[in-house]
């Protein structure tokens, strides 16, 4: 019996590859694809509420000879959740991997900050807009990211993974594959209608794995999120970016979570076999 199929949507300014080590956890039980870069193809600009990333995600599903299983990473997850919900015979299933709702009363301030044209001095943009993207060599790159507690925290090998999918040759050495300004700008148009999709009942089941210490998940809060996904939402030690810091981990949750789902479905159609990821 062939696997079931799994797409895969990454988080901002971290091409596909860097999650090599989950997509080798999932692959166990699933045939797993993923879209390089969101945001780079200028048939899909970045613009405010993300429709043409939404867009993006949509022309990639569109491609498949069935409805595919969605797991996203924080931007990604995100995507996932739109584009399930404005085309539902698309997807299977979708799971959002610490990518938090914004609704509410701050959705409502982030939209008035970002009509003042103030949205990078109140999302990592303000860090994305200094980011380094050049370096003499790989080996420098390493030693930079290396040195920072954040990517310390990775799991052993995925470092090497975001240097081998998100660096290109360059004058002057190498230089980062995901684009600062683009990055910058998925930051600013962040959307601030989220509060009109959980309004309404979400057309397939959809669960939530949250990382304990997300700083991303404080501050956007959990109540739209658990709006939108009820009782479907489990929690995993780590941060912002626990599926690279404990990829077999996510692996083994995100499993459990698309069987729960798919069971819980209607229309559900061969589901997955639920044995374990170690």
């Amino acid at each position: 019996m062939s696997k079931p199929l799994l797409h895969f949507s990454h988080g901002n300014s971290y091409p596909a590859g860097t999650y090599n080590r989950l997509f080798q956890a999932l692959g166990t039980h699933y045939e797993v694809r993923a879209h390089d870069m969101y945001g780079h193809d200028p048939r899909f600009p970045v613009g405010d509420g993300w429709h043409g990333l939404v867009d993006e995600l949509i022309h990639h599903l569109e491609g498949y000879e069935q409805p595919p299983i969605l797991v996203g990473h924080s931007l990604g997850g995100m995507l996932s959740m739109m584009a399930a919900k404005e085309r539902p015979e698309l997807a299977r299933c979708v799971v959002m991997l610490d990518s938090p709702v914004v609704a509410g009363w701050r959705a409502f301030l982030w939209r008035l900050v970002k009509s003042r044209g103030m949205g990078s001095s109140f999302s990592p943009a303000k860090f994305s807009e200094r980011r380094r993207t050049t370096w003499p060599d790989r080996a420098a790159a390493y030693q930079h990211f290396i040195s920072k507690p954040m990517f310390q925290a990775w799991a052993p090998g995925a470092l090497d993974d975001y240097l081998d999918h998100g660096l290109v040759p360059h004058p002057e050495g190498v230089q980062l594959r995901f684009d600062r300004a683009v990055e910058t700008l998925i930051y600013n148009t962040l959307p601030h209608h989220m509060g009109a999709i959980i309004r309404e009942p979400y057309p397939l089941p959809i669960g939530f794995i949250a990382g304990t210490t997300s700083e991303e998940l404080r501050q956007a809060g959990l109540d739209a999120t658990r709006r939108l996904v009820g009782d479907r939402l489990v929690m995993i030690e780590g941060g912002h970016l626990y599926p690279l810091e404990k990829p077999e981990t996510t692996a083994r949750l995100t499993h459990e979570m698309i069987g729960r789902l798919l069971s819980s479905s209607p229309q559900a159609v061969n589901p997955p076999v639920l044995g374990a990821i170690n």
